[in-house]
């Protein structure tokens, strides 16, 4: 058994099909690290597991050189490997340039050749509008309109917009096909730039793929039902359905969708206004979630989307239908949350026009949020001033007198002026080569680091730079080779930190596994148990899941190369979580204490120590 990777020169439309033991190799990820120093490629693969019958096994997977990380990086994107497995591949792999912006037509029928072509396409005229849409969806639908006809059965789409030629963190998207076109759920290999690295190294705005091929995917329910009734007691069905209840419905908390259940839980730990809330007192917090979230922003949710029963799935059968609906606009925490609480936005209506214009745009949800956010404090504070951004107003960034519609519409306003901005490279906004170069440029001209202290970001290497996940807890802040996805532990518990890197060298293997796999980590509640007996049972005995992937941790560790917290807000963010774990959590461990003490008396030095000292638990849990 092999698997396969298709070798497609963006140049010259070259290609070839390369084959690799099932052991040696168990899925896409292995294939971008052995390739990301010999070609700097890209690779777009799917598990061995797609198309089975396995719940959540469809997940596509991109991986390579991340532009806006610096280094070696992974993004995910739903259902989008169903369809691929209809070309009888496993993965592609792209190098080279194509010397005008192209689309990529992947196409196989039967048990024919793969038919492979570049053709140019007209990439600013169609972003600046097709049809009714613009950006990414503009792109998607004229793709499709010129393209799809060509397929006996029904392709998948993966587009860019503009983001992906005015910054280093342009994304890849896709809206979910079905016979007649394409449906309003977009999915979205988000994070780390991929869209950018698609068009800005190899020349490709957009690729369309689909097939008739049919393989010998597992689909034996019987089988599959064992396996979950050995190790729960319970068939596939059940369980799965048991796992997904956060992201379908949860009783519990009466709502449903990382949206909803994550905001119903939060209580005092609310991120707001570029993370300014952490400064805050417990009551204040609670003030917020209580008036801005629970009364308006989750309640608008719940009565529209959960109430209205606008599920929708990624484009594969799932019980989970995750994708949380307002009309033509999905609903997840963490976009809803960056440019929503994060740049002063607590109502739907207003954060649906902010995260609407970032994906037609092409960005990274989540990393533009946290853009905004920082512009948005500087405005606030007048370290940048509305007329040299040649806006009309700055943000409203304090809580005090927030009108939860007006001011909300206002602060969404501004933030979509700043997104036309950051696409028209306005010199103050110029992320051409990302964050943190832009934040360096921008506090040395102006002799005022304090520019550069509010900008919330891990740091890589000289220049790479990543918004964290949207959580209030140390681990997201880690020294970790890949940040930004859920390769560390990010639960809301207090961890001292060499105990904190120990948990993030767990949770990176257990997640790498889960994303070579092909796997949803929405299913990660039976998958992460399972996947090592599944592996062995349908490739072989001596396939060891745990240990493939430690291997595979070890290497992406070796070549690490975060930085220490830069800037005065991620200390100030650590510092005040310690804090609430004592004074609200009333937590008395001595180690707990101790580190609060020296985060009051030497920030900076205890911030330094505390980052060295998760390192060093990340490295000593990875050695042999």
């Amino acid at each position: 058994m092999f698997y396969k990777v298709l070798h497609i020169s963006a140049a010259s439309g070259f290609y070839r099909v390369e084959r690799y033991p099932i052991g040696e190799v168990v899925g896409p990820l292995d294939i971008g690290i052995e390739l990301y120093d010999k070609t700097g490629g890209l690779t777009i693969g799917a598990g061995l597991l797609a198309g089975s019958i396995l719940p959540g096994t469809n997940r596509l997977i991109v991986c390579g050189r991340s532009p806006a990380w610096g280094g070696f990086y992974v993004s995910t994107m739903g259902g989008a490997a169903l369809i691929f497995d209809n070309l009888g591949l496993n993965a592609i792999h792209l190098t080279d340039h194509h010397p005008i912006p192209a689309v990529l037509l992947l196409n196989r029928e039967h048990g024919e050749e793969i038919q492979v072509r570049l053709l140019p396409l007209p990439l600013e005229a169609i972003w600046r509008g097709y049809r009714d849409y613009h950006g990414f969806y503009a792109l998607s639908h004229w793709v499709w309109d010129q393209f799809a006809g060509e397929y006996k059965e029904t392709p998948r789409i993966l587009a860019t917009g503009p983001a992906a030629l005015a910054t280093d963190f342009g994304a890849l998207g896709s809206l979910v096909p079905h016979a007649d076109g394409l449906s309003p759920v977009d999915t979205w290999a988000g994070r780390g730039g991929f869209g950018t690295k698609l068009l800005r190294d190899h020349g490709i705005a957009a690729v369309i793929y689909g097939g008739s091929v049919v393989d010998e995917d597992f689909r034996d329910r019987k089988v599959a039902d064992q396996w979950f009734e050995n190790r729960y007691l319970k068939k596939m069905k059940i369980k799965d359905l048991e796992a997904t209840t956060k992201y379908r419905y949860d009783p519990l908390v009466d709502t449903g969708g990382t949206f909803g259940v994550n905001y119903a839980k939060m209580g005092g730990r609310l991120l707001a206004f570029n993370y300014r809330s952490v400064l805050q007192g417990e009551a204040e917090r609670e003030a917020l979630q209580n008036q801005l979230i629970k009364d308006h922003y989750l309640r608008q949710f719940n009565e529209e989307t959960i109430q209205g029963r606008q599920f929708k799935t990624c484009g594969e059968p799932c019980a989970a239908v995750c994708k949380k609906m307002m009309g033509e606009f999905k609903k997840d925490y963490e976009p809803y949350h960056a440019m929503g609480p994060q740049i002063g936005v607590f109502d739907q209506r207003a954060a649906e026009q902010v995260v609407h214009h970032s994906d037609a745009m092409g960005f990274d949800a989540i990393s533009l949020g946290g853009i905004l956010s920082w512009i948005g404090e500087c405005l606030e504070t007048s370290l940048l001033t509305p007329d040299e951004l040649g806006l009309p107003g700055k943000f409203k960034f304090t809580a005090g007198n927030f009108d939860r519609e007006a001011d909300s519409r206002d602060n969404a306003d501004l933030a979509i002026r700043l997104i036309d901005k950051i696409i028209a490279r306005h010199p103050l906004l110029d992320l051409w080569d990302g964050a943190r170069s832009l934040a360096r440029r921008l506090a040395a001209e102006r002799h005022e680091p304090r520019i550069a202290d509010c900008l919330v970001v891990n740091a890589f290497g000289n220049r790479g730079w990543m918004v964290p996940n949207q959580y209030w807890t140390p681990g997201v802040f880690s020294p970790m080779a890949v940040m930004g996805k859920y390769y560390q532990h990010y639960g809301e518990d207090y961890l001292p930190p060499r105990k904190l890197g120990a948990a993030n060298a767990e949770r990176m293997i257990r997640e790498m596994m889960v994303d070579n796999s092909g796997m949803c980590r929405f299913h990660r509640a039976w998958s992460e148990d399972l996947i090592p007996d599944i592996f062995r049972e349908l490739y072989g005995e001596s396939i060891d899941m745990l240990a493939h992937h430690r291997r595979l941790a070890q290497r992406l560790t070796a070549r690490n190369q975060s930085n220490p917290w830069e800037g005065r807000r991620i200390v100030e963010i650590i510092a005040a979580f310690l804090r609430r774990k004592i004074e609200v959590e009333g937590q008395t461990d001595p180690e707990l204490s101790a580190w609060h003490d020296r985060f009051l008396a030497e920030p900076k030095i205890a911030a330094l120590d505390f980052w060295y000292e998760i390192h060093k638990g990340v490295r000593m849990a990875l050695v042999d």
